[in-house]
């Protein structure tokens, strides 16, 4: 299947030359997946709520200002008669939910994740929850401030978390969303005073204030049809997963990413990895990535490998003209998640120390019994999408 059909040519755009605060108003008042840039007609590049929500660009800065290659990451350019699988794939690996479609190396339309689940929304009813959703999520008590929930979502490049009170039994939950309409709105309402104060005063107010509830949630033997349904019906990219006995209890989260992310599964013999921020290699390539992982994985057969997946994220500073740069590599087993992160200058240097700790947090659990099936399973399942 291609997105020729699925692609559409309804799509918001701006030129570079657009006020920021119009920018941000424009995702108050329709909460768009994406915004097109423009400059004279042909392409810059693709805003998001969350580049926008990170951003420090004053309102009366000009869009251009964000769209610079050294402030953001262009979306990837899909050809109109790119397959749904690889389109899934480049929309996770740019960490976006629309991109630019081409046609003749025009600008076409656009395309998005909700565009795509649509289309192939029969065939996951073959997938339940527990195959796709993510454990162990990151958390926030009801007294965290909005500053808090800002450094989480940057740093785990996450969209939502789950909100637990004193007694860590689930209350809320906040998205990247709810804290972008909070400080566009109390930011129009800001005309006097300190403005530096103000926006250390907004940092501190509570998640409780902003935060959704009561919560959707769903449970691990739900189809993952049943879920995307959900979340199309209500607008939500994300549900909370809970044990089927206890809604209170959060045992994970699963989101329209978790499930594009299951659509680029191959039957290749080759272990399928997904790398977000993939235009920050520099030294190293997408092949080497995938070798490394693959070495590590393959040098404990007993543990069952169903995906890997690593982010890149570049810090301010600098040394020598080289980014400090974050990188975090988990890979989905048989037995659950395994992780490793590292910080170093470049790419290629983060990527090795990351790979390193990944490989010590293998072996804390490769005596794990093997389940040869598991990963079988999962692959016939995705077979005919």
């Amino acid at each position: 299947m291609n997105i020729a059909d699925i692609a559409t040519q309804d799509y918001i755009e701006v030129n570079v030359g657009t006020r920021m605060g119009k920018v941000r108003s424009t995702f108050e008042d329709g909460n768009p997946k994406g915004i097109i840039v423009t400059n004279d007609g042909d392409y810059e590049g693709v805003i998001s709520e969350r580049e926008v929500l990170q951003s420090h660009v004053e309102d009366d800065a000009k869009v251009a200002a964000l769209t610079k290659p050294s402030r953001s990451t262009p979306a990837p350019k899909v050809d109109r008669q790119e397959d749904v699988r690889e389109t899934a794939r480049v929309l996770i690996e740019s960490n976006a939910k629309v991109a630019p479609v081409f046609e003749n190396d025009e600008l076409w339309g656009v395309i998005t994740d909700d565009a795509i689940l649509e289309a192939v929304l029969e065939n996951l009813d073959t997938l339940t929850v527990e195959d796709i959703y993510t454990s162990d999520p990151v958390t926030l008590e009801e007294g965290d401030g909005i500053g808090k929930a800002i450094n989480h979502l940057r740093e785990h490049g996450i969209s939502r978390i789950p909100v637990l009170n004193d007694s860590g039994y689930l209350t809320g939950v906040v998205t990247t969303h709810d804290i972008a309409d909070f400080v566009i709105r109390k930011n129009h309402t800001m005309t006097t005073g300190d403005r530096g104060g103000d926006t250390q005063r907004l940092l501190d107010v509570p998640i409780y204030d902003i935060m959704n509830s009561p919560v959707e949630t769903t449970t691990l033997d739900t189809t993952a049809k049943e879920a995307v349904e959900a979340m199309l019906d209500q607008d939500f990219a994300g549900l909370m997963v809970t044990p089927e006995d206890d809604d209170r209890v959060v045992i994970g989260v699963i989101t329209k990413t978790d499930v594009l992310r299951a659509l680029t599964f191959t039957e290749e013999e080759r272990m399928d990895v997904q790398i977000t921020n993939i235009s920050l290699l520099d030294t190293i390539t997408r092949e080497s990535i995938v070798e490394s992982i693959q070495s590590v994985s393959d040098k404990y057969a007993d543990m069952q490998v169903v995906h890997a997946h690593v982010r890149f994220k570049e810090h301010k500073e600098k040394l020598r003209g080289t980014p400090l740069v974050h990188c975090q590599i988990r890979l989905r087993t048989n037995k659950g998640q395994v992780a490793g992160t590292g910080e170093g200058y470049g790419a290629e240097n983060a990527f090795r120390v990351a790979l390193d700790k990944l490989e010590r947090n293998v072996l804390e659990v490769k005596g794990v019994t093997s389940d040869e099936e598991y990963r079988g399973q999962l692959l016939r399942k995705l077979n005919e999408i």
